[in-house]
């Protein structure tokens, strides 16, 4: 990954004060990892020093990214053979995780 711009570091110090983590995702060296609770993203730093979000925000289990897919009547959160069901109070915590992030990746002047 290139170095931060001040705005993106900026940015970073903005969430951690939030309660959000910078956290690092090996397979994904490149871009930023955060997360709060259960809930994180990868942000791919832009070189206007902002950040956009890589992928759509997941909840984690055993500390690894999830995909959402969907089965039969169900929604669930998966990882290799492991799947928590999209419940919804996971998917309350995600939106509202989400919503926070939104908020906290706006420009502030």
């Amino acid at each position: 990954m290139n170095e931060l711009s001040p705005q993106q570091i900026s940015i970073l110090e903005r969430m951690v004060t939030h309660g959000f983590h910078v956290v690092a995702f090996p397979l994904y060296a490149n871009v930023v990892g955060v997360r709060s609770g259960d809930c994180a993203a990868l942000l791919d730093p832009i070189p206007n020093g902002a950040f956009r979000l890589l992928g759509a925000p997941c909840i984690l289990i055993d500390g690894n990214l999830t995909v959402r897919i969907s089965d039969k009547d169900n929604s669930w959160f998966v990882w290799k053979k492991l799947r928590a069901e999209a419940t919804p109070e996971r998917l309350a915590g995600l939106n509202r995780f989400v919503a926070e992030l939104n908020l906290l990746l706006e420009p502030h002047l």
